[in-house]
Protein backbone atom coordinates (compact mmCIF):
# COMPACT_ATOMS: atom_id res chain seq x y z
CA UNK A 1 0.00 0.00 0.00
CA UNK A 2 3.49 2.17 0.69
CA UNK A 3 4.30 2.10 -2.56
CA UNK A 4 1.02 2.57 -4.15
CA UNK A 5 0.91 5.72 -2.45
CA UNK A 6 4.26 6.74 -3.93
CA UNK A 7 3.30 6.25 -7.10
CA UNK A 8 0.26 8.37 -6.91
CA UNK A 9 2.15 10.74 -5.05
CA UNK A 10 4.55 11.11 -7.97
CA UNK A 11 1.44 12.20 -10.22
CA UNK A 12 0.64 9.89 -13.28
CA UNK A 13 2.46 12.48 -16.06
CA UNK A 14 5.92 12.76 -13.65
CA UNK A 15 6.11 8.72 -13.45
CA UNK A 16 4.99 7.48 -16.72
CA UNK A 17 6.63 10.17 -18.94
CA UNK A 18 9.97 9.45 -16.92
CA UNK A 19 9.63 5.72 -17.65
CA UNK A 20 8.96 6.46 -21.27
CA UNK A 21 12.11 8.38 -21.71
CA UNK A 22 14.15 6.11 -19.98
CA UNK A 23 13.08 3.17 -21.91
CA UNK A 24 13.62 5.24 -24.80
CA UNK A 25 17.09 5.99 -23.58
CA UNK A 26 18.55 2.80 -22.54
CA UNK A 27 21.67 1.11 -24.35
CA UNK A 28 19.83 -2.03 -25.07
CA UNK A 29 21.35 -5.21 -26.16
CA UNK A 30 18.45 -6.03 -28.73
CA UNK A 31 19.21 -3.43 -31.09
CA UNK A 32 16.57 -4.30 -33.17
CA UNK A 33 14.21 -2.11 -31.16
CA UNK A 34 16.57 1.19 -31.53
CA UNK A 35 16.74 0.65 -35.25
CA UNK A 36 12.90 0.31 -35.37
CA UNK A 37 12.72 3.06 -33.64
CA UNK A 38 14.46 5.36 -35.68
CA UNK A 39 12.79 4.01 -38.79
CA UNK A 40 9.85 4.98 -37.30
CA UNK A 41 10.93 8.83 -36.37
CA UNK A 42 12.42 8.88 -39.88
CA UNK A 43 9.05 7.54 -41.76
CA UNK A 44 7.18 10.08 -40.20
CA UNK A 45 9.82 12.91 -40.72
CA UNK A 46 9.79 11.85 -44.31
CA UNK A 47 6.14 11.94 -44.57
CA UNK A 48 5.86 15.21 -42.87
CA UNK A 49 8.43 17.16 -44.82
CA UNK A 50 7.16 15.79 -48.02
CA UNK A 51 3.32 16.99 -47.06
CA UNK A 52 5.05 20.32 -45.66
CA UNK A 53 6.85 20.90 -49.14
CA UNK A 54 3.97 19.22 -51.59
CA UNK A 55 1.35 21.62 -49.37
CA UNK A 56 3.60 24.54 -49.89
CA UNK A 57 4.02 24.02 -53.62
CA UNK A 58 0.20 24.11 -53.41
CA UNK A 59 -0.51 27.33 -51.66
CA UNK A 60 2.27 28.97 -53.42
CA UNK A 61 0.95 28.06 -56.68
CA UNK A 62 -2.49 29.49 -55.76
CA UNK A 63 -1.67 32.43 -53.75
CA UNK A 64 0.81 33.93 -56.56
CA UNK A 65 -1.87 33.30 -59.42
CA UNK A 66 -4.10 34.93 -56.93
CA UNK A 67 -2.48 37.80 -56.26
CA UNK A 68 -1.11 38.33 -59.68
CA UNK A 69 -4.56 37.83 -60.98
CA UNK A 70 -5.86 40.84 -58.63
CA UNK A 71 -3.03 42.90 -59.16
CA UNK A 72 -3.73 43.22 -63.15
CA UNK A 73 -7.35 42.71 -62.74
CA UNK A 74 -9.80 43.99 -59.69
CA UNK A 75 -12.36 41.99 -57.91
CA UNK A 76 -15.60 43.18 -59.31
CA UNK A 77 -16.26 44.33 -63.26
CA UNK A 78 -19.50 45.92 -63.81
CA UNK A 79 -21.12 46.59 -67.41
CA UNK A 80 -24.20 46.81 -69.59
CA UNK A 81 -25.63 43.32 -70.64
CA UNK A 82 -25.48 43.88 -73.86
CA UNK A 83 -21.87 45.30 -73.46
CA UNK A 84 -22.96 49.02 -75.45
CA UNK A 85 -20.72 51.53 -73.95
CA UNK A 86 -21.87 53.27 -70.40
CA UNK A 87 -23.03 56.56 -70.79
CA UNK A 88 -21.08 58.90 -68.10
CA UNK A 89 -19.81 56.66 -65.92
CA UNK A 90 -18.27 58.65 -63.38
CA UNK A 91 -21.73 59.99 -62.26
CA UNK A 92 -22.91 56.54 -61.62
CA UNK A 93 -19.29 55.38 -60.08
CA UNK A 94 -20.18 58.64 -57.88
CA UNK A 95 -23.78 57.12 -57.08
CA UNK A 96 -22.67 53.12 -56.39
CA UNK A 97 -19.03 53.15 -55.06
CA UNK A 98 -20.31 53.76 -51.52
CA UNK A 99 -21.23 50.55 -51.23
CA UNK A 100 -20.42 48.32 -48.59
CA UNK A 101 -16.90 47.08 -48.77
CA UNK A 102 -15.99 48.90 -51.97
CA UNK A 103 -12.46 50.67 -51.67
CA UNK A 104 -11.88 52.32 -54.88
CA UNK A 105 -13.40 52.00 -58.09
CA UNK A 106 -12.45 53.35 -61.75
CA UNK A 107 -13.88 53.45 -65.42
CA UNK A 108 -12.05 51.37 -68.20
CA UNK A 109 -12.32 50.51 -71.66
CA UNK A 110 -11.94 46.51 -72.93
CA UNK A 111 -11.75 45.31 -76.24
CA UNK A 112 -10.16 42.86 -78.44
CA UNK A 113 -7.87 44.37 -81.05
CA UNK A 114 -5.09 43.29 -83.48
CA UNK A 115 -1.70 44.38 -82.63
CA UNK A 116 0.57 44.96 -86.09
CA UNK A 117 4.72 45.71 -85.89
CA UNK A 118 7.02 45.26 -88.78
CA UNK A 119 7.90 41.85 -87.61
CA UNK A 120 4.66 40.02 -86.44
CA UNK A 121 0.99 40.55 -86.01
CA UNK A 122 -0.85 39.44 -82.68
CA UNK A 123 -4.32 39.73 -81.48
CA UNK A 124 -4.22 41.34 -78.22
CA UNK A 125 -7.00 42.66 -75.02
CA UNK A 126 -6.39 46.36 -74.87
CA UNK A 127 -7.53 48.19 -72.09
CA UNK A 128 -8.63 51.59 -71.99
CA UNK A 129 -7.60 53.38 -68.65
CA UNK A 130 -7.00 56.58 -66.09
CA UNK A 131 -3.55 55.65 -64.98
CA UNK A 132 -4.15 57.51 -61.56
CA UNK A 133 -7.74 55.91 -60.90
CA UNK A 134 -6.30 52.84 -62.60
CA UNK A 135 -3.82 52.73 -60.01
CA UNK A 136 -6.34 52.21 -57.49
CA UNK A 137 -8.19 48.99 -58.48
CA UNK A 138 -4.96 47.35 -59.16
CA UNK A 139 -1.06 47.74 -59.04
CA UNK A 140 -0.63 46.96 -62.82
CA UNK A 141 1.78 50.25 -62.91
CA UNK A 142 4.21 49.04 -60.62
CA UNK A 143 4.74 46.19 -62.89
CA UNK A 144 6.47 48.20 -65.68
CA UNK A 145 9.97 46.96 -65.95
CA UNK A 146 11.07 48.94 -69.57
CA UNK A 147 10.39 52.49 -70.21
CA UNK A 148 10.90 55.45 -71.49
CA UNK A 149 9.98 59.28 -70.86
CA UNK A 150 6.33 58.62 -71.98
CA UNK A 151 3.95 57.37 -70.23
CA UNK A 152 -0.16 57.14 -70.81
CA UNK A 153 -0.43 60.37 -70.12
CA UNK A 154 2.47 61.69 -72.01
CA UNK A 155 0.69 62.95 -75.29
CA UNK A 156 -0.40 66.77 -73.42
CA UNK A 157 3.28 67.32 -72.53
CA UNK A 158 4.63 66.04 -75.87
CA UNK A 159 2.30 67.96 -77.55
CA UNK A 160 3.59 71.36 -75.55
CA UNK A 161 7.02 70.89 -75.80
CA UNK A 162 6.87 70.16 -79.72
CA UNK A 163 4.74 73.12 -80.12
CA UNK A 164 7.79 75.22 -78.53
CA UNK A 165 10.43 74.07 -80.68
CA UNK A 166 8.45 74.39 -83.70
CA UNK A 167 7.42 78.19 -82.60
CA UNK A 168 11.36 78.87 -82.24
CA UNK A 169 12.35 77.08 -85.58
CA UNK A 170 9.59 78.82 -87.39
CA UNK A 171 10.22 80.99 -90.45
CA UNK A 172 8.49 82.58 -93.28
CA UNK A 173 9.51 80.78 -95.92
CA UNK A 174 9.06 77.64 -94.11
CA UNK A 175 5.24 78.02 -94.85
CA UNK A 176 4.89 74.56 -95.63
CA UNK A 177 6.56 73.39 -92.44
CA UNK A 178 3.87 71.22 -90.28
CA UNK A 179 4.27 69.11 -87.41
CA UNK A 180 3.21 65.77 -87.52
CA UNK A 181 0.37 65.35 -84.67
CA UNK A 182 1.97 63.56 -81.82
CA UNK A 183 1.52 59.64 -81.15
CA UNK A 184 -0.58 58.57 -78.40
CA UNK A 185 1.27 55.72 -75.90
CA UNK A 186 0.77 52.51 -75.53
CA UNK A 187 1.74 49.71 -73.05
CA UNK A 188 2.53 45.96 -73.56
CA UNK A 189 3.54 43.13 -71.63
CA UNK A 190 6.86 41.09 -71.67
CA UNK A 191 6.19 38.64 -74.08
CA UNK A 192 4.08 40.32 -76.17
CA UNK A 193 6.62 43.07 -76.82
CA UNK A 194 9.30 39.55 -77.72
CA UNK A 195 6.67 38.29 -80.51
CA UNK A 196 5.91 41.70 -81.88
CA UNK A 197 9.73 42.75 -81.83
CA UNK A 198 9.37 45.84 -79.99
CA UNK A 199 10.57 47.68 -76.95
CA UNK A 200 10.35 50.92 -75.29
CA UNK A 201 10.26 53.79 -77.89
CA UNK A 202 9.22 51.85 -80.77
CA UNK A 203 6.14 52.29 -83.23
CA UNK A 204 3.11 49.86 -83.51
CA UNK A 205 -0.31 49.77 -85.07
CA UNK A 206 -3.83 48.73 -83.13
CA UNK A 207 -6.06 47.57 -85.57
CA UNK A 208 -9.83 47.08 -84.56
CA UNK A 209 -11.30 44.46 -87.10
CA UNK A 210 -14.53 45.48 -85.99
CA UNK A 211 -13.85 49.04 -87.70
CA UNK A 212 -16.36 51.74 -87.90
CA UNK A 213 -19.01 52.65 -89.83
CA UNK A 214 -18.97 54.56 -92.70
CA UNK A 215 -21.55 55.62 -95.81
CA UNK A 216 -19.16 52.49 -97.65
CA UNK A 217 -19.97 49.91 -95.06
CA UNK A 218 -18.00 49.20 -92.39
CA UNK A 219 -14.30 50.00 -92.72
CA UNK A 220 -11.36 48.25 -90.63
CA UNK A 221 -9.62 51.07 -89.23
CA UNK A 222 -5.68 51.49 -87.38
CA UNK A 223 -3.68 53.81 -85.41
CA UNK A 224 -0.35 53.96 -85.32
CA UNK A 225 0.80 54.44 -81.57
CA UNK A 226 4.67 54.61 -79.37
CA UNK A 227 5.31 51.82 -77.08
CA UNK A 228 5.96 53.78 -73.89
CA UNK A 229 6.89 51.20 -71.79
CA UNK A 230 6.86 46.91 -71.37
CA UNK A 231 5.15 45.52 -68.35
CA UNK A 232 5.52 42.26 -66.53
CA UNK A 233 2.88 41.19 -64.50
CA UNK A 234 4.22 37.54 -63.29
CA UNK A 235 1.06 36.00 -65.74
CA UNK A 236 2.40 34.63 -69.19
CA UNK A 237 -1.33 35.16 -70.47
CA UNK A 238 -1.30 39.41 -69.34
CA UNK A 239 2.26 39.75 -70.39
CA UNK A 240 1.40 37.88 -73.93
CA UNK A 241 -1.94 39.01 -74.73
CA UNK A 242 -2.75 42.67 -72.94
CA UNK A 243 -2.08 46.45 -73.27
CA UNK A 244 -3.12 48.92 -72.31
CA UNK A 245 -3.83 52.88 -73.20
CA UNK A 246 -5.04 56.05 -72.36
CA UNK A 247 -8.98 56.34 -72.02
CA UNK A 248 -9.08 58.98 -74.46
CA UNK A 249 -7.62 57.16 -77.04
CA UNK A 250 -9.53 53.87 -76.74
CA UNK A 251 -12.59 55.87 -77.33
CA UNK A 252 -11.11 56.68 -80.34
CA UNK A 253 -9.77 53.29 -81.47
CA UNK A 254 -13.55 52.19 -80.66
CA UNK A 255 -15.28 55.01 -81.38
CA UNK A 256 -16.87 55.45 -78.22
CA UNK A 257 -18.65 58.51 -77.41
CA UNK A 258 -16.59 61.22 -75.03
CA UNK A 259 -16.96 60.33 -71.53
CA UNK A 260 -18.02 56.69 -72.09
CA UNK A 261 -16.48 53.54 -70.79
CA UNK A 262 -17.35 49.86 -71.40
CA UNK A 263 -16.56 48.27 -67.89
CA UNK A 264 -16.63 49.76 -64.26
CA UNK A 265 -14.17 48.39 -62.22
CA UNK A 266 -14.15 48.03 -58.29
CA UNK A 267 -11.52 47.12 -55.42
CA UNK A 268 -12.93 45.39 -52.38
CA UNK A 269 -11.73 45.05 -49.00
CA UNK A 270 -12.64 41.46 -48.49
CA UNK A 271 -11.68 40.23 -51.76
CA UNK A 272 -13.42 36.62 -50.89
CA UNK A 273 -16.93 38.78 -50.17
CA UNK A 274 -16.62 39.65 -54.02
CA UNK A 275 -20.29 38.27 -54.81
CA UNK A 276 -21.70 39.74 -52.00
CA UNK A 277 -20.22 43.05 -53.18
CA UNK A 278 -21.12 42.71 -56.57
CA UNK A 279 -24.87 41.87 -55.74
CA UNK A 280 -24.54 44.91 -53.69
CA UNK A 281 -23.93 46.95 -56.67
CA UNK A 282 -26.04 45.28 -59.23
CA UNK A 283 -28.84 46.39 -56.99
CA UNK A 284 -27.37 49.90 -56.80
CA UNK A 285 -27.15 50.29 -60.41
CA UNK A 286 -29.67 49.13 -61.64
CA UNK A 287 -31.84 51.20 -59.41
CA UNK A 288 -30.50 54.26 -61.37
CA UNK A 289 -30.74 52.72 -64.84
CA UNK A 290 -34.11 54.39 -66.92
CA UNK A 291 -36.65 51.49 -68.28
CA UNK A 292 -35.83 52.00 -71.83
CA UNK A 293 -31.64 51.19 -71.02
CA UNK A 294 -30.10 48.20 -71.17
CA UNK A 295 -29.86 46.27 -67.65
CA UNK A 296 -26.27 45.37 -65.58
CA UNK A 297 -24.36 42.17 -65.21
CA UNK A 298 -21.25 42.09 -62.71
CA UNK A 299 -18.77 39.66 -63.08
CA UNK A 300 -15.99 38.43 -60.14
CA UNK A 301 -12.62 37.31 -60.25
CA UNK A 302 -13.29 34.34 -58.16
CA UNK A 303 -15.97 33.49 -61.31
CA UNK A 304 -13.61 34.33 -63.93
CA UNK A 305 -11.36 32.43 -62.46
CA UNK A 306 -13.42 29.63 -60.67
CA UNK A 307 -11.90 26.26 -62.68
CA UNK A 308 -8.61 27.23 -61.77
CA UNK A 309 -8.89 27.22 -58.02
CA UNK A 310 -11.24 24.84 -57.73
CA UNK A 311 -8.63 22.18 -59.48
CA UNK A 312 -5.56 23.80 -57.21
CA UNK A 313 -8.33 22.92 -53.97
CA UNK A 314 -8.91 19.83 -55.40
CA UNK A 315 -5.32 18.84 -55.65
CA UNK A 316 -4.19 19.99 -52.52
CA UNK A 317 -6.42 17.76 -51.23
CA UNK A 318 -5.39 15.18 -53.46
CA UNK A 319 -1.97 15.80 -52.32
CA UNK A 320 -2.81 15.80 -48.49
CA UNK A 321 -4.73 12.33 -48.74
CA UNK A 322 -2.04 10.85 -50.86
CA UNK A 323 1.15 12.20 -48.98
CA UNK A 324 -0.66 11.05 -46.25
CA UNK A 325 -0.17 7.27 -46.34
CA UNK A 326 3.52 7.78 -46.37
CA UNK A 327 2.97 9.06 -42.50
CA UNK A 328 0.20 6.06 -42.08
CA UNK A 329 2.94 3.31 -43.12
CA UNK A 330 5.38 5.03 -41.00
CA UNK A 331 3.25 4.46 -37.83
CA UNK A 332 2.76 0.74 -38.33
CA UNK A 333 7.21 0.78 -37.40
CA UNK A 334 5.77 2.72 -33.94
CA UNK A 335 2.97 -0.45 -33.73
CA UNK A 336 6.24 -2.71 -34.32
CA UNK A 337 8.21 -0.82 -31.36
CA UNK A 338 6.21 -0.70 -29.16
CA UNK A 339 4.71 -4.30 -29.75
CA UNK A 340 8.84 -5.55 -29.28
CA UNK A 341 8.97 -3.03 -26.06
CA UNK A 342 6.38 -4.84 -24.33
CA UNK A 343 7.68 -7.83 -25.07
CA UNK A 344 11.27 -6.91 -23.98
CA UNK A 345 9.98 -5.36 -20.52
CA UNK A 346 7.50 -7.37 -19.55
CA UNK A 347 9.83 -8.27 -16.30
CA UNK A 348 9.46 -4.71 -15.92
CA UNK A 349 5.90 -4.20 -15.77
CA UNK A 350 4.88 -6.71 -13.86
CA UNK A 351 7.24 -5.65 -11.02
CA UNK A 352 5.58 -2.01 -11.75
CA UNK A 353 1.93 -3.53 -11.20
CA UNK A 354 3.18 -5.46 -8.41
CA UNK A 355 3.95 -2.44 -6.99
CA UNK A 356 1.20 -1.09 -7.14
CA UNK A 357 1.11 0.76 -10.71
CA UNK A 358 -2.39 0.51 -12.30
CA UNK A 359 -3.41 -0.99 -16.08
CA UNK A 360 -3.74 3.18 -16.97
CA UNK A 361 -0.86 4.14 -15.47
CA UNK A 362 1.17 0.76 -18.00
CA UNK A 363 -0.70 1.77 -20.62
CA UNK A 364 -0.08 5.77 -20.40
CA UNK A 365 3.68 4.63 -20.28
CA UNK A 366 3.25 2.87 -24.27
CA UNK A 367 1.59 5.56 -25.14
CA UNK A 368 3.87 8.39 -24.35
CA UNK A 369 6.38 6.40 -26.01
CA UNK A 370 4.88 6.24 -29.46
CA UNK A 371 3.85 9.93 -29.02
CA UNK A 372 7.12 11.13 -28.13
CA UNK A 373 8.51 9.08 -31.48
CA UNK A 374 5.74 11.09 -33.36
CA UNK A 375 6.39 14.24 -31.91
CA UNK A 376 10.24 14.24 -32.75
CA UNK A 377 9.52 12.94 -36.03
CA UNK A 378 6.79 15.69 -36.52
CA UNK A 379 9.51 18.10 -35.12
CA UNK A 380 11.91 17.40 -37.52
CA UNK A 381 9.93 16.74 -40.51
CA UNK A 382 8.67 20.02 -39.96
CA UNK A 383 11.76 22.01 -39.78
CA UNK A 384 13.36 20.09 -42.91
CA UNK A 385 10.03 20.41 -44.89
CA UNK A 386 9.83 24.38 -44.08
CA UNK A 387 13.96 24.60 -44.75
CA UNK A 388 13.80 22.93 -48.45
CA UNK A 389 10.63 24.37 -48.71
CA UNK A 390 11.86 28.35 -48.37
CA UNK A 391 15.04 27.32 -50.44
CA UNK A 392 13.34 26.32 -53.21
CA UNK A 393 11.34 29.68 -53.32
CA UNK A 394 14.00 31.77 -52.66
CA UNK A 395 16.09 30.54 -55.06
CA UNK A 396 13.61 29.56 -57.60
CA UNK A 397 14.83 26.33 -58.28
CA UNK A 398 12.07 24.52 -59.77
CA UNK A 399 11.60 26.48 -63.30
CA UNK A 400 8.58 25.49 -65.66
CA UNK A 401 6.96 26.82 -68.92
CA UNK A 402 5.00 29.86 -68.69
CA UNK A 403 2.94 29.40 -71.29
CA UNK A 404 1.38 26.57 -69.84
CA UNK A 405 1.08 27.48 -65.96
CA UNK A 406 1.32 31.39 -66.66
CA UNK A 407 4.12 31.84 -64.08
CA UNK A 408 8.08 30.93 -64.51
CA UNK A 409 8.92 28.71 -61.94
CA UNK A 410 7.22 26.67 -59.34
CA UNK A 411 6.51 28.79 -55.90
CA UNK A 412 6.74 27.49 -52.54
CA UNK A 413 4.63 29.17 -49.38
CA UNK A 414 4.52 27.51 -46.38
CA UNK A 415 1.36 28.45 -44.61
CA UNK A 416 1.17 27.71 -40.77
CA UNK A 417 -2.69 26.35 -40.94
CA UNK A 418 -1.12 23.78 -43.03
CA UNK A 419 1.76 23.25 -41.20
CA UNK A 420 -0.82 22.70 -38.04
CA UNK A 421 -2.98 20.66 -39.41
CA UNK A 422 -0.01 18.52 -41.10
CA UNK A 423 1.33 17.89 -36.99
CA UNK A 424 -1.53 17.66 -35.77
CA UNK A 425 -2.46 14.67 -38.47
CA UNK A 426 1.19 13.06 -37.62
CA UNK A 427 0.61 13.17 -33.56
CA UNK A 428 -2.86 12.03 -33.99
CA UNK A 429 -2.25 9.04 -36.19
CA UNK A 430 1.30 8.34 -33.90
CA UNK A 431 -1.25 8.33 -30.74
CA UNK A 432 -3.78 5.76 -32.81
CA UNK A 433 -0.64 3.78 -33.69
CA UNK A 434 -0.55 3.11 -29.48
CA UNK A 435 -3.23 1.75 -28.89
CA UNK A 436 -3.21 -2.07 -29.28
CA UNK A 437 0.40 -1.88 -27.69
CA UNK A 438 -0.52 -0.32 -24.63
CA UNK A 439 -3.52 -2.22 -24.13
CA UNK A 440 -1.42 -5.36 -24.75
CA UNK A 441 0.59 -4.16 -21.96
CA UNK A 442 -1.79 -3.23 -19.51
CA UNK A 443 -3.18 -6.32 -19.84
CA UNK A 444 0.12 -8.72 -18.69
CA UNK A 445 -0.60 -10.93 -15.97
CA UNK A 446 1.85 -9.89 -13.35
CA UNK A 447 2.17 -12.81 -11.49
CA UNK A 448 2.09 -15.13 -14.57
CA UNK A 449 5.29 -12.92 -15.57
CA UNK A 450 7.41 -13.08 -13.07
CA UNK A 451 7.13 -16.69 -12.74
CA UNK A 452 8.46 -17.17 -15.90
CA UNK A 453 10.96 -14.47 -15.75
Amino acid sequence: MPLQIRFERQSFMKFELFVALRYLREKRKRTMVSVISILSVAGIAAGVMALVIALALSTGFREDVQTKILGATPAVNLFNVDTTPIQDPDALLEKISGAPGVTASAPAILKQIILSSVRANQGAMLKGVYPEQESTVSNFFSRIVEENPLSLDAPPRYVSSLMDEIEDDWTEEEDDYYAPPPLDNILIGKEMARTLGVAAGDTIKIVNPMGRLTPLGRTISEKTVRVAGVFESGLWDIDANWAYVNIDTARRVFSFPENSAHVLQFNIRDIYRAAEVAESLLEKADALREYDEPGFVATTWIELNGPLFSALKLEKIAIFITIGLIVFVASLNIVTTLIMMVLEKQGSIAIFMAMGATESMIRRIFIYQGLILGIVGTVVGNILGITVSWFLNHYKVIKIEAGVYSIPYVPFHVNASDVLMISATAILISYLATIYPSRGAAKLNPVETLRYE
